[in-house]
């Protein structure tokens, strides 16, 4: 998810200068124009990724190390995974009602792994 962001950043800015350490802004000034709003979004939907795996990955180490994979388990992580692809690919496109959706649905699939696991302590 990172790379088509970073591959714009060093076409838009040279190589050098986009591997060179970020300059701080100053209030009201920029050093650079801003990055056209899809490089933006790609920014914000991969961080977007990264908090929801946060969350997503150690359960599925819980469930795995607690040996609970039923169907619905199963089902979910694959629906995690082609949520969070379509977020980021209409969040990148800038579509917003589908972005929310794909979160939610990867949200409920989180959800999902989580209440079998509570489930299964029960």
């Amino acid at each position: 998810m990172w790379i088509p962001y970073i591959l714009a950043g060093i076409v838009l800015r040279e190589p050098m200068r986009a591997m060179a350490n970020p300059v701080p802004e100053v209030a009201g000034q920029t050093s650079e124009a801003a990055p056209p709003a899809w490089m933006q979004r790609a920014k914000r939907a991969h961080a977007n990724a990264v908090e929801n795996l946060a969350v997503f990955a150690p359960l599925v180490l819980i469930a795995a190390l607690a040996g609970i994979s039923t169907p619905a388990t199963v089902f979910a992580a694959k629906l995690y995974l082609i949520a969070r692809i379509v977020h980021y690919v209409v969040y990148v496109a800038g579509i917003p009602v589908v972005r929310t959706l794909a979160f939610l649905v990867g949200f409920g699939a989180t959800v999902s792994i989580a209440t079998a696991i509570l489930g299964h302590a029960v």
